[in-house]
């Protein structure tokens, strides 16, 4: 029993969660060798198998049904260890973080300096996708925490809502003056990656307003769209936290068309289970961010 240790006990329990070697292996950024080897001398340990391998899956035995139980509370042990006693200051781990194009532009460098004050020794990946790429990500526990266009809808997800993100209609500086009174719905629209919210929404509004002929430019580059406005190539419909500096430099102008799509809404989410003292921080420190994020640009 000296030989049990709490990463062997975290091992099993992914393997358990995830359903097999190979998802546990990418949820908890190890090689499926290492994987395996963890779970094997777990068995070693305690003489007995935990998996029955027979099937072609790997279902718990009644040795491994019986620990599933005494890990979880392991587990739950070793989570208010961390979370009363240790000093954040000692802590060390890995966070992977993934965030959609938006807060990568606007507040993450002041999320990872934050959580960077809060842990020193924290080491924090992260990774800029669409949202849709962040939710199937964190869902196979691939990220850890997601900030994306949200919330998640999933019994197993933990979400904090976050400050909406306006949006605005932009054209390039010497746009034609009729550009707000229909002009703009004669040039192509730069928007949202196509297999987003803020696209389809887009797409839905032009349609019933305008018809068919108007023609969306769909990109994951939200500086991409606003250099293709800046040089008169279209019009955009993008967060005003983003535009608001191009517009100040006297790149491109705001304009009103009479109509908006909705704020866009982010989300701070992440796995409910198992609970993580770091993971649940870092979201409320991303809250924390983003609010000040706000209140800065209406200051």
């Amino acid at each position: 029993m000296s030989r049990i240790n709490l990463d062997q006990l975290k091992t099993f329990l992914t393997v358990v969660r995830l359903g097999g070697v190979r998802k546990a292996s990418a949820g908890m950024n190890l090689t499926q060798p290492a994987v395996t080897a963890r779970i094997k001398n777990l068995e070693d340990s305690l003489s007995c198998a935990l998996f029955d391998r027979t099937s072609g899956s790997m279902t718990l035995t009644r040795r491994g049904e019986l620990l599933l139980a005494y890990a979880e509370q392991f587990e739950h042990l070793s989570e208010r260890v961390e979370k009363i006693v240790a000093d954040p200051a000692g802590l060390e781990g890995h966070l992977r973080l993934g965030v959609s194009e938006t807060i990568a532009q606007c507040w993450l460098p002041e999320l990872v300096s934050r959580l960077h004050g809060l842990y020193p020794k924290l080491e924090i990946e992260f990774n800029v996708d669409i949202s849709v790429h962040l939710r199937a990500g964190l869902l196979n526990r691939e990220i850890d925490l997601a900030i994306l266009l949200g919330p998640i809808s999933d019994y197993a997800v933990d979400n904090i809502e976050l400050p909406g993100f306006e949006l605005a209609w932009y054209a390039a500086a010497d746009a034609p003056a009729d550009i707000a009174q229909g002009g703009y719905l004669t040039r192509p629209v730069m928007t949202y990656a196509r297999n987003t919210r803020p696209y389809r929404e887009l797409k839905e509004m032009l349609l019933e307003r305008a018809g068919p002929g108007v023609s969306l430019f769909p990109s994951s580059s939200l500086s991409a769209c606003f250099r293709l406005v800046e040089a008169n190539l279209g019009v955009a419909v993008l967060p005003k936290s983003l535009g608001q500096a191009f517009a100040a430099e006297g790149r491109i102008r705001e304009f009103d068309p009479g109509w908006i799509p909705n704020p866009l809404q982010f989300s701070a989410s992440y796995m409910g289970e198992p609970k993580s003292h770091l993971i649940e921080t870092a979201a409320k420190t991303a809250f924390e961010v983003a609010v000040d994020h706000m209140n800065d640009k209406n200051s």
